[in-house]
């Protein structure tokens, strides 16, 4: 009952965002400049906000983000491998890798450790969020350059990648933030609760975002592949960061904001990379969109297994 509580208002805003959608109360033209305030804004205010008043040597565990960052190449390379047996065209093949292992940690992930694990646990899985978004833009533009029709096989440039991860927000505030928790630089006053007005708005018009973007139709047309990236996403790679964890015996408090980012949904940056990199924007959507929607599922019984 518990978990349900925590997950259920979630999904119900994502509902009601899929239907104010469809009643066109969120149109076409809002979701563009909506989408870029929380990206640019909302988020990056409620990171930095939360690292910032954190000790970071009590929320921060090198083990747990050297295990997740493992599990998220470990799984990067079997959905390599499914591409290769499975002969998928080239294009698609880059965006069913990095749909696999690339997370929506912003907008779902910190929204289930925010609900779940309140502002503690938002502290933690913000600073381990920032570290595993560096990871995942440097795989997901690397597989995508590798598998662009452009690309033949080229290894990604190093400068176009740095300067893609400097200028992320997300990255760019957890970093700020790890800065200020390391060398305890309180907040002004008038900082901290213009960061607390920001944040306040983000999840919020964050999932209503998320629902205003799923695709129904294109779930249906790409169902087989997607269902077998999002089975990689939301079972695959947080059963084996489960596994890992138990192994070196470390408490669930302590990896358990992380094993929610590992088990947070595909990320809505996928359909946007494959877009820019040539790959298939097609399925981006339908991933991203079918995955959410079972993620409903999968945190529920993970969470209560855990919880």
């Amino acid at each position: 009952m518990k978990t349900l509580t925590i997950i259920l208002p979630i999904f119900i805003i994502i509902a009601a965002g899929w239907l104010a959608r469809k009643r066109n109360f969120i149109p076409d033209a809002f979701i563009g400049p909506a989408n870029q305030i929380v990206y640019y804004f909302a988020i990056p205010a409620m990171i930095f906000r939360a690292i910032s008043k954190a000790s970071f040597h009590d929320e921060f565990s090198s083990r747990v983000l050297m295990i997740t960052l493992v599990c998220i190449l470990v799984i990067s390379g079997i959905a390599w491998a499914i591409t290769m047996a499975g002969r998928m065209p080239k294009t698609l093949r880059g965006t069913f890798i990095q749909s696999s292992f690339h997370g929506n940690l912003g907008y779902i992930g910190l929204a289930v450790v925010f609900y779940s694990l309140g502002d503690a646990g938002l502290a933690s899985g913000a600073i381990f969020a920032g570290f595993i978004m560096i990871v995942q833009n440097i795989l997901a533009v690397a597989v995508l350059q590798i598998h662009s029709e452009k690309g033949e096989g080229a290894l990604f440039d190093p400068r176009a990648n740095l300067k893609r991860i400097l200028g992320h927000p997300v990255i760019l505030s957890a970093c700020t933030g790890i800065g200020f928790s390391l060398l305890e630089i309180p907040l002004p006053i008038i900082a901290e609760r213009s960061l607390g007005i920001l944040s306040g708005m983000a999840l919020p018009l964050a999932l209503l975002l998320i629902g205003a973007s799923l695709s129904f139709d294109l779930m249906r047309l790409r169902l087989w592949s997607m269902l077998a990236a999002s089975g990689i996403k939301l079972l695959v790679m947080p059963g084996l960061g489960l596994v890992i964890f138990t192994l070196f015996s470390i408490p669930v408090p302590e990896f358990l904001p992380a094993f929610i980012l590992l088990a947070s949904p595909t990320a809505t940056l996928t359909f946007v990379m494959a877009k820019e990199m040539n790959g298939d924007p097609d399925f981006a959507v339908a991933v991203i969109s079918g995955c959410t929607l079972m993620s409903g599922i999968t945190f529920s019984l993970w969470l209560h297994f855990l919880l």
